[in-house]
């Protein structure tokens, strides 16, 4: 059988490329997401570059072994305080300059629309056809 995976992460250049991928465990094992973003805005407490990217890989593995990957990625601004009150994760410090929002402050089309997830989804979604036939030759 074919998998299908993704994992994304948060890149700040600030912090070396961190929490990257160690996103979702930043501040520990079992860390909140109030927990993360708190450890970051303390990390990045007097930074003068603020910039961060969400970073998503889509992988498909075949039967036979291969392996096609996708990546989306969505540059943004760490704020210095949370702002909104949906999405998860870091969506409430990522700020979105073309929607002058955070993530946490926009409706989840539109962020479906420009995010990380969301363009490496659109990336398969426009190869699919490709991965069907690629799976049926590599499974046989």
């Amino acid at each position: 059988r074919a998998a299908l995976a993704d994992d994304s992460g948060l890149v700040v250049p600030a912090l070396g490329g961190a929490p990257g991928v160690y996103s979702s465990r930043y501040a520990g094992e079992s860390a909140s997401d109030a927990e993360n973003i708190r450890k970051l805005l303390e990390e990045m407490k007097g930074a003068d570059d603020r910039t961060a990217s969400f970073v998503c890989v889509i992988a498909v593995a075949s039967p036979g072994g291969g392996t096609r990957t996708y990546k989306g990625s969505c540059n943004g601004v760490i704020t210095s305080e949370s702002t909104g009150d949906g999405g998860f994760g870091y969506d409430p410090v990522f700020y979105y300059p073309p929607l002058k929002a955070t993530f946490a402050e926009i409706r989840r089309e539109e962020k479906n629309r420009v995010s990380h997830r969301g363009k490496a989804m659109l990336a398969l979604k426009a190869d699919f056809e490709k991965v069907l036939g690629w799976l049926a030759s590599d499974s046989a």
